[in-house]
C-alpha cells in the first residue's frame, strides 16, 4: 500500500479539561499516515487523482478548531472518522501530541489506527 504522509502538523486549537485550557489556544502536533494508491495520479501527473495533502492540512486544522473537545483521544477518533470519510481513505494512522502538557516529558500523545491496510494496487 502506498501512502501519503503529513509529518509534524502544528496547530493552535482549543483543547483539554481544566476551565483555563477552554479560554486558550494550544498547540497540537500531528502526523497522519493516509493509505492510497498513487499510481493513478502519478501516471498523468494529476493532482486530481491524489490526496491534496495542503487541503487535508487546512481541514485538520479547521475540523479541530470547529469541533472543541476536552481529550486529544476524542479529536484523534472524530478526525480520523471525518477524514476518511470526507477524503475516501480506506486506512490511516493519527498520531495527535500536545508539548508541554506534562512537565517534564517533551509531549504526550495518542496514536490511533483506523481503517484495512490493502496491497492491491486499486484502491
Amino acid at each position: 500500500m502506498d501512502k501519503v504522509l503529513i509529518k509534524g502538523l502544528s496547530i493552535q486549537t482549543t483543547i483539554g479539561f481544566y476551565q483555563w485550557e477552554k479560554e486558550i489556544k494550544q498547540t497540537l502536533v500531528i502526523d497522519l499516515a493516509m493509505g492510497w494508491n498513487i499510481a493513478d495520479a502519478a501516471l498523468n501527473d494529476e493532482l486530481a487523482k491524489t490526496l491534496n495533502y495542503a487541503e487535508i492540512s487546512e481541514a485538520i486544522e479547521r475540523f479541530a478548531n470547529e469541533n472543541p473537545v476536552d481529550l486529544i483521544e476524542t479529536l484523534a477518533e472524530r478526525l480520523a472518522s471525518y477524514l476518511m470519510t470526507q477524503y475516501l481513505i480506506p486506512w490511516l494512522k493519527l498520531t495527535i501530541g500536545k508539548p508541554g502538557a506534562v512537565h517534564n516529558a517533551q509531549t504526550v500523545a495518542v496514536e490511533i489506527e483506523r481503517g484495512k491496510q490493502t496491497t492491491e494496487t486499486s484502491l
